[in-house]
């Protein structure tokens, strides 16, 4: 982990900063020397919006996603639990969906998958260049895409792979890790972290809690909101950033019924 701040901080100080306008050459494609060489030894984080997509791909509940594919990295320093995709135990640690063709769940490929080259990156308050979000561009030694003759700008690039929509879904989770919360020096306790990952990663799970237990008695839920969120794995995820910024933050996103004043287990 410490080597993943080390590279945000080279990526703040030192990359050039794009806009959506500007331009860079770059295609993949299986002619391509370096084909599938970037699907292996690397770390690539997975949103929450990512293992919605990858297991109705792969049809698979959140435990058995999670268990296989995914490891959450132990560092002190990190402030809510996040995701990684697990890659074979190999000598080549290889993505697990990655085939001689390409990749296995292109269509439902992580944001991270779908945006390479092209990285995105939210300065630090600290930050005296300022804050706005800007892009820039991974070069790799092994990836020959980039002596392709493909010439994109930022915004055709996004369009191209898709990205909208993932970037849309993306801001509920970002809403979270850059909260104000976090960004003050707040931290979580195990039990906190345990409801932050609940609620973002283990949907199911999270379903149960809402489900089982006595919460719609305690909380006044819209029933078509309560509808949705007890079918689509979507509107559980977003209902899931309204429920953390009540529970952990203290806001007042989610409304308790007038009889209710405590919360009881």
């Amino acid at each position: 982990m410490q080597e993943i701040e080390r590279f945000k901080e080279a990526i703040l100080k030192e990359y050039p900063r794009m806009s959506l306008e500007d331009r860079f050459s770059f295609r993949c494609h299986k002619n391509v020397p370096c084909f599938n060489h970037c699907c292996a030894d690397v770390n690539i984080f997975l949103t929450p919006y990512d293992i919605i997509r990858l297991r109705r791909n792969l049809n698979l509940s959140s435990d058995e996603f999670l268990s296989r594919y995914t490891l959450a990295p132990f560092d002190k320093n990190l402030k809510f639990p996040v995701l990684m995709l697990k890659m074979n135990e190999d000598e080549l640690k290889a993505c697990p969906f990655v085939t001689a063709g390409g990749c296995g769940v292109y269509d439902d490929r992580p944001w991270a998958c779908r945006m390479y080259p092209v990285g995105m990156a939210s300065p630090k308050e600290s930050d005296s260049r300022g804050d706005q979000d800007f892009y820039f561009i991974l070069r790799e030694d092994v990836c020959q895409g980039h002596l392709e003759k493909q010439d994109w700008s930022i915004r055709e690039w996004i369009t191209d792979q898709g990205i909208d929509e993932y970037n849309e879904m993306g801001k509920y989770f970002k809403e979270l890790t850059l909260h104000d919360f976090f960004l003050n020096g707040g931290t979580l306790d195990l039990q906190k972290m345990e409801m932050f990952f609940m609620a973002c990663y283990h949907l199911d799970r999270f379903r149960k809690f809402l489900f089982e237990s006595t919460f719609f008695e305690r909380f006044d839920i819209d029933e078509e909101e309560k509808a949705r969120i007890k079918v689509d794995n979507v509107e559980l995820m977003k209902f899931g950033t309204k429920w953390i910024r009540f529970a952990l933050f203290g806001e007042r996103t989610i409304n308790m019924k007038p009889d209710r004043t405590k919360l009881k287990s």
